[in-house]
């Protein structure tokens, strides 16, 4: 049971295995692309939710809402499934893959062998497609890794059942149905109206206004819950940008690479320019990441550096909240 599948490396998980899926589907649609229709920038700070021990932040939206964006705007049809039992899991991810359909799963990242020790941490919203099986081994297209490699029946079990917050449950994925014709023109604007209304919403946890409220938590932090829990949600902070689907920053660098796209095919040249602004916040939030990671390195942590972080992100908000209302103007 092996399909002929073409794996493309991506920067982000969801993105890419969407992108792989609908090319093999025969619609070529780029990483940049997928991120810019299913309206993936985002930010929300989510207090009373704790992963790992610290409150929820996450730089996207939640698993499996960019690929049914994108599916919605463009008139694809996406079957999804899940499954109490891992054994009708098994059934059906091999039945796929018997009528040669690259099937798509949401999966934890701890037990994924092929990843580096230190990417493996309890993260359940990993996405990669599973291609064949040959020898007693699934084949897997993951669209972070440079190659493809493969998976025992008790290793994917595992990563299909982990255990904890967005649980996969078993959960796969696949295109059924690609229109002949879509209207992409259509499609990207909507998206981009949507992801300027998500990042100025008027909810204090989500987009500019959820950042504002992490720089002011960050001020209190020392002081309520002390520096080492303090330093604990830094660490937080500093994963979901950076290590978890390239997060922030990398995230802001796709969405840049989606309005270069959007110009042309909408002939709007001054997304050009507001893709040159978005490159350069983009920056800021790595930026922003290196000094959080000296204050954890810094076991001498003194108060001014936890304000100055504040005053940073409060920064970023500022420059946020002024492209997005651009953004909103030019489409």
């Amino acid at each position: 049971m092996v399909v002929e599948f073409k794996h493309h490396q991506s920067a982000h998980c969801e993105n890419g295995v969407a992108s792989n899926l609908l090319r093999h589907n025969g619609l070529n649609l780029s990483e940049p692309m997928i991120f810019g229709l299913g309206s993936g920038i985002f930010f929300v700070y989510i207090p009373f939710l704790k992963v790992n021990h610290a409150p929820a932040i996450s730089y996207r939206p939640q698993p499996g809402i960019i690929f049914s964006r994108v599916a919605k705007r463009l008139g694809i049809r996406i079957r999804r499934e899940k499954f109490n039992n891992p054994e009708d899991a098994r059934k059906a991810l091999e039945e796929n893959l018997a009528n040669g359909i690259p099937t798509g799963l949401q999966v934890g990242v701890f037990h994924l062998p092929y990843f580096p020790d230190q990417y493996r941490f309890h993260f359940n919203a990993h996405n990669l497609v599973v291609y064949g099986k040959e020898e007693g081994k699934y084949l897997v297209s993951d669209p972070v890794m440079e190659g493809t490699t493969s998976l025992s029946d008790e290793e994917l079990e595992k990563v299909r059942y982990a255990k904890g917050a967005l649980a996969p449950r078993g959960q796969m994925y696949f295109p059924t149905y690609i229109p002949a014709n879509i209207d992409l023109k259509k499609a990207i604007v909507k998206a981009i109206q949507s992801a300027c209304s998500t990042m100025l919403a008027p909810v204090p946890i989500v987009g500019v206004r959820g950042e504002r409220l992490v720089a002011r938590k960050i001020r209190k932090w020392p002081e309520k819950v002390g520096v080492k829990t303090t330093n604990h949600y830094l660490a937080q902070i500093v994963r979901m940008q950076e290590e978890i689907g390239t997060g922030g920053g990398g995230f802001r660098y796709i969405y840049a690479a989606f309005l270069q796209e959007a110009a042309d095919i909408l002939e709007k040249p001054e997304l050009k320019a507001l893709s040159v602004e978005m490159t350069s916040i983009g920056d800021e939030w790595r930026d922003f990441a290196l000094n959080a990671s000296r204050i954890l390195k810094n076991r001498k942590a003194e108060d001014g550096m936890y304000q100055a972080l504040a005053d940073q992100l409060d920064g970023l908000a500022d420059r946020e909240e002024a492209f997005f209302k651009k953004l909103k103007k030019a489409v």
